[in-house]
């Protein structure tokens, strides 16, 4: 693979592309990765510019071939399995990541979150730390973007102002995972309802299943965030399954923590706004990676995750060791 060394280095935090693809084969030709789609008049072929990619999704009607998968693995991409437009498979199988194999991983963010992870009231304030940083980064994105402030997204409202504050006290008290994780289903609430209200979605009800367009974009532009943010563990080197919020018995778990820290500030107003607009799926992915390029999503992910692992003094209220 001497033209893959040849490629030019990309941080993983700086890669700007997340390619979903579906009915064609993806494979290896003369150094590159491509994917082959049938046209009427004759097949085409598309470069997928690897070195720039943080991760892949294949779709329903995809194949690849090993030597694809070699080449991907030793770029740095990460490699799913999912269902039609980006969404999980039937029976609510999650997309299986498989992340490339390396000897070179860094050690000291698996050691650093080993380090407090088996302490159940560390796990907790990670978890708490976590949450706060994902409010702090939903008011910035919020008052930053002007697209959504446009489309009705008003930080400053006070309802919102109070309900965030509320939530923000709630983190800091909350005594147990299980009290975290309730109040953040509390938020999420309030969040659609906000965004609900503000796109005339007044009928809206989360379903992951649900067949409208909102719960639907939800669905797609949620993978998007956990493709992300399975890339950003694999690069520091942290097993999946060492969550700090989610069931820390369920497989890959961390991945839908870290992914949490940004699907509030963007998938889900650009879920409603791009379904009140009539969207495409295609045009409502472009959106969500335009904005995580803007508002620097995958850096965000891999500074919060650092700040955490590296963390050696953690702050433990009195009222939570008691509760042990």
């Amino acid at each position: 693979m001497d033209q893959l060394s040849d490629l030019k280095a990309i941080l993983h935090s700086k890669r700007a592309n997340i390619f979903y693809l579906e009915k064609c084969r993806v494979m290896q030709k003369d150094g590159r990765v491509l994917y082959l789609a049938e046209a009427k008049q004759e097949n085409q072929f598309f470069n997928i510019p690897i070195a720039n990619t943080t991760c892949l999704l294949l779709g329903n009607g995809t194949s690849i071939t090993q030597a694809a998968v070699r080449m991907l693995a030793q770029a740095g991409v990460l490699l799913g399995f999912c269902g039609g437009g980006g969404t999980p498979l039937l029976m609510g199988n999650e997309i299986e990541w498989f992340t490339p194999q390396s000897e070179y991983r860094p050690t000291e963010y698996v050691q650093g979150w080993m380090k407090f992870w088996f302490d159940e009231q560390k796990r907790l304030a990670a978890g708490k730390t976590f949450q706060l940083a994902r409010l702090s980064y939903l008011k910035k994105v919020w008052s930053k973007d002007r697209d959504l402030v446009n489309a009705g997204f008003n930080i400053e409202e006070p309802v919102l102002q109070k309900a965030l504050q509320r939530f923000s006290d709630n983190i800091s008290i909350a005594s147990k995972v299980q009290g975290l994780l309730q109040v953040e289903a509390l938020l999420a609430k309030q969040l659609y309802k906000t965004a609900a209200a503000v796109t005339n979605f007044s009928d809206f009800k989360r379903s992951h299943e649900g067949i409208d367009t909102a719960n639907a974009f939800l669905n797609h532009g949620n993978y998007l965030a956990y493709g992300l943010a399975a890339t950003t563990l694999w690069v520091l080197g942290i097993p999946h399954g060492f969550a700090v919020m989610h069931g820390k018995t369920r497989r890959g778990a961390l991945v839908f923590d870290v992914a949490d820290l940004i699907k509030d500030a963007i998938i889900l107003p650009w879920a409603f706004v791009c379904a009140n607009e009539g969207a495409s799926e295609q045009e409502f992915r472009q959106q969500c990676l335009q904005s995580f390029i803007e508002h620097k999503a995958l850096d965000f992910m891999f500074e919060q995750v650092k700040t955490v692992a590296q963390t050696t003094n953690w702050q433990v209220a009195e009222s939570e060791v008691d509760s042990k």
